[in-house]
């Protein structure tokens, strides 16, 4: 249908193929298993498809423990208990007790809703196989109860993964599959322009030469992310540092670097003989203006 045509939003820029997977995964009615390192903008695609088809927006957060039944519905037998015994509610009406989970949620929901299931590659390796019976057919049942709940409307479902460890392959042949790579300079300086359209362009270039020079760099422990550029960019711009210090020192450092290690590592780079130097010709030689 033509309102379920995603197409990207203003404040995220999407490439074509990531808009053609986005598109084919909700006529298909698959879940959309988005990969890619951490800062590529996996998770605020699911809330830039929610916004641009006006559906509501469910976050499911995986955390290790996470159970898949929990997303289903959670039965609250302590509180039940504790009515039991000091409270005035019927405990017989089981039905009282039940909470949905995310999952449930989305089924419920009177909108066709986005659900985003994220970084599901931290929990343990059963639980993407819990979840296919229910994602396929729509629907489950709650033995507490006797009820069974389906879907009003099939949700458009985004799982994020960080690739922290190979996922089911029972689990992916289900799924419509897209990798964000890290933007290049020219797709990054496009992001920066749409969060601070009004950063001086001087700031913008010299930025991204010290960012993708700092990223090159061997052995790094983790990488500096889009967001955290978008968060250096904004620190240089409040701080009024000169574009020309940009590059040959590069402050404010502990904005882009998170680990000890790599803070050093940059640092012995910069101040070793002739490290400028070499850092300044190196990133004028790979990256324009």
């Amino acid at each position: 249908m033509e309102h379920n045509i995603y197409s990207g939003t203003a404040d995220y820029l999407v490439s074509e193929d990531l808009r053609n997977a986005v598109n084919i995964a909700i006529a298909l009615g698959r879940p959309l298993l988005i990969k890619g390192e951490p800062g590529t903008g996996k998770t605020m695609l699911a809330k830039s498809i929610a916004q641009s088809l006006d559906m509501p927006f469910i976050i499911w957060n995986i955390k290790s423990t996470t159970k898949a039944q929990e997303g289903l519905y959670v039965y609250d037998t302590v509180q039940r208990l504790y009515d039991s015994q000091f409270g005035e509610n019927d405990v017989s009406d089981i039905k009282r007790y039940i909470k949905l989970g995310r999952l449930g949620e989305a089924f419920t929901s009177e909108r066709q809703s986005v659900l985003l299931i994220d970084e599901v590659d931290k929990a343990d390796l059963e639980f993407p196989n819990d979840l296919l019976w229910e994602l396929d057919i729509m629907n489950f049942y709650i033995p507490e109860t006797g009820e069974t709940i389906t879907a009003r409307q099939r949700p458009v479902v985004v799982i994020t993964s960080n690739a922290e460890k190979e996922l089911p392959d029972a689990f992916l042949r289900r799924c419509i599959f897209h990798y964000i790579s890290f933007p290049d300079e020219e797709m990054m300086a496009s992001i920066v322009k749409v969060h601070f359209p009004d950063l001086e362009s001087n700031i913008l270039a010299e930025a991204m030469k010290a960012f993708y020079w700092v990223r090159s760099l061997p052995g790094l422990l983790k990488k500096p992310s889009t967001s955290e550029l978008l968060d250096w960019v904004q620190a240089l711009s409040v701080g009024g540092i000169h574009p020309e210090k940009i590059v040959s020192e590069i402050p404010f450092l502990g904005v882009i670097l998170k680990k000890n290690q790599d803070f050093e590592q940059v640092l012995r780079r910069m101040h070793s003989p002739g490290g400028a130097q070499r850092q300044t010709g190196w990133v004028k030689s790979g990256i324009r203006n």
